[in-house]
């Protein structure tokens, strides 16, 4: 069998006292073992993912990216000296992709 097509292990070595809780847990939601922990995992990874992709902001601050959004800020020389930049490293990526 090709081994990218096997499913990947993990392996967690318990107390038996917590496997038996986790077991309880399982057989309660009509879940193997195996399954109860994957799906437990999961979605508490999914959980902590999308926390950390969530931006939080005080409605004062909130207040702010919206003001500058709406009114920004006129450019500095440095950043416009960047930009320029940026546009000239684009173009000359684009041309030697063709």
């Amino acid at each position: 069998m090709n081994q990218q097509t096997k499913d990947a292990r993990v392996v967690a070595r318990i107390s038996p006292t917590v496997k038996e809780t986790l077991q309880k847990a399982a057989d309660l939601s009509g879940a193997t073992l195996n399954q109860f922990l994957v799906q437990s995992a999961l979605s508490a990874a999914n959980q902590i993912l999308e926390t950390e992709r969530a931006i939080v902001l005080s409605e004062r601050d909130a207040q702010t990216v919206f003001d500058l959004l709406e009114n920004p800020p006129t450019p500095t020389q440095q950043l416009l000296i960047a930009v320029d930049k940026h546009r000239a490293f684009i173009r000359e990526n684009n041309r030697t992709a063709e």
